[in-house]
């Protein structure tokens, strides 16, 4: 556990003495006494469970439905930061300075999200928690497209040294459904728009090792299918050395 020093408090001692002339003599001593603040504990997702196929949540109208998110006290903890995240236009829904351990929020149908919590208090130090994802049911939907592709390898901005000219690059994805998917990686060094190319098509693995030249900056993204379905991961950048 990290421990946040906070400024030292300064105590001042006054020392009396009598002098050789018989008239009290003040010492000032100064002593520091240092605080510390233990750094938050990490939470335990609860609900929605990670990677839930179908979170019907509570409906409160043809679009939307309220959510409720719930999670394990930690220790040292003053408050709860909740950050959810609309897989499909990668939008931000962040709610601070939660006292409790749960917390109802209303959300898009029909829509994969990504959540979070980190743990706070008065020190420096916050503590994020895992991410978990799940799937928000839409009214009629029997059928939900895959989890946009997230970055394995390389991480986004990374600057990576090829090998032999070489450069993997991973992702991992899921189906809510458990259909079975494949991928197609758009790669290029102009926007990671450009047509792939025909070994990039409609690939099993979530890995393909690529050519790259020293010195460029890459850009890649991930289409996953499950033959119904599609979802578009951003585009995710690296640089070569």
């Amino acid at each position: 556990m990290k421990i946040q020093i906070i400024p030292s408090i300064i105590l001042f001692v006054l020392i009396v003495s009598c002098s050789k002339g018989g008239e009290p003599e003040v010492i000032t001593s100064n002593t520091e006494v240092q605080v510390t603040i233990a750094s938050p504990g990490k939470v335990i997702l609860n609900s929605p469970d990670n990677n839930k196929v179908c979170e019907e949540g509570t409906s409160v109208s043809e679009t939307e439905s309220s959510v409720s998110f719930g999670w394990s006290k930690s220790d040292d903890t003053e408050s709860y930061d909740l950050k959810i995240t609309n897989l499909d236009n990668l939008a931000v829904v962040n709610l601070t300075g939660i006292t409790e351990t749960n917390k109802s929020v209303t959300l898009s149908k029909a829509i994969p999200y990504s959540w979070q919590i980190t743990s706070k208090n008065q020190g420096l130090n916050n503590t994020a928690s895992d991410v978990w994802k799940f799937y928000l049911a839409g009214d009629g939907v029997s059928n939900y497209a895959p989890f946009p592709a997230a970055p394995i390898s390389p991480m986004p901005g990374a600057t990576i040294d090829p090998l032999n000219g070489k450069v993997v690059i991973s992702w991992e994805s899921a189906d809510p459904d458990g259909d079975t998917v494949n991928y197609t990686l758009y790669f290029d060094s102009i926007d990671g728009n450009q047509e792939p190319a025909q070994e990039n098509l409609n690939l099993i693995d979530s890995s393909l090792e690529v050519d790259v030249n020293s010195d460029t900056v890459y850009y890649w993204k991930v289409i996953t299918s499950d033959g119904s379905n599609t979802a578009t991961s951003i585009v995710y950048t690296f640089r070569t050395s």
